[in-house]
């Protein structure tokens, strides 16, 4: 039931008495967690006074402001322009300055990866940081973002045994020092690989190995499903995360519940519903 204008102004005056009197308390002896509390439940009472205050005001906000300094605006605009370049081989990545983000795509036969194989919907997701993080060119980034494909590339081809090299494909953006991170955080909420860490199934493709002292690390997924790395498999007290059956089943059930994007008219919908979310 909407409140009569007198209302409304009563609640106004009882609201400023309110302020004026928490104002002149001494907030300094409440003890944190109290505090902590506190600050919260002000906050939320915020929140709801600013709504009132749009409520109020006979010009409306527009909701939404592009600004392309703003790190989720800019992190948007960049995944989606990686999905404009060109899908290249994997097995041949030239050296080029610049750092960024990447995907990375596999058409293959494995079976735990039938339902994203020959898709545009990428297995793995990443970014390279610029070797200087006051970088103003690619040149002063650095060859990061292809030294970082052909890591993959050269753990991949030690996994001959159950993956092809020739089966992977890659998309590569540089993108201006800043905004690498929050491309790629846009791009692993958008497509949730399979092989990123942050997804939690078959995670470990990224770990560059284990050192002496920390051995007592479990063998990832990924490790468990692609023999090769030598450092994942030397030691015989390593033990598996999970068994091989319990990492398809997760594979299975993550990929029926967020069913990959199979073309770029898919991806562009989901981008467009994305940049709604932040009006």
């Amino acid at each position: 039931m909407a409140s009569s204008p007198g209302k409304l102004e009563q609640l106004v005056a009882q609201l400023r008495q309110l302020s004026e009197t928490l104002a002149n308390e001494d907030a300094s002896r409440v003890p944190g967690l109290r505090a902590k509390r506190m600050r919260n439940t002000i906050a939320e009472a915020y929140e709801q006074l600013r709504k009132v205050m749009e409520h109020l005001d006979p010009v409306k906000h527009p909701g939404f402001i592009f600004a392309p300094s703003n790190p989720n605006v800019a992190g948007r605009v960049a995944g989606i322009a990686l999905i404009a370049q060109p899908r290249k081989p994997l097995a041949s990545v030239e050296r080029f300055y610049g750092s960024g983000v990447y995907a990375v795509y596999y058409n293959g036969d494995f079976p735990a990866y039938g339902r994203i194989s020959k898709k545009e919907h990428p297995i793995y997701i990443g970014k390279a940081d610029p070797a200087n993080p006051d970088s103003k060119t690619a040149m002063e980034q650095g060859d990061r973002l292809s030294n970082r494909l052909n890591d993959h590339r050269k753990n991949i081809a030690k996994a001959a045994a159950t993956l092809r090299l020739e089966d992977f494909e890659y998309r590569a953006l540089v993108v201006q020092t800043g905004y690498q991170t929050s491309a790629e955080d846009f791009l692993i909420h958008l497509f949730r690989p399979i092989w990123n860490s942050e997804v939690g199934i078959c995670y470990g493709f990224g770990k560059h190995g284990d050192s002496p002292s920390t051995r007592a690390n479990l063998r990832s997924p990924w490790d468990t499903l692609h023999h090769g790395r030598g450092w994942a498999h030397s030691d015989p007290e390593m033990k598996d995360a999970r068994p091989v059956e319990r990492i398809t089943e997760d594979i299975d059930n993550h990929l029926r519940k967020y069913p990959p994007l199979a073309t770029i008219d898919e991806i562009l919908r989901r981008f467009l519903d994305e940049m709604r979310t932040l009006s």
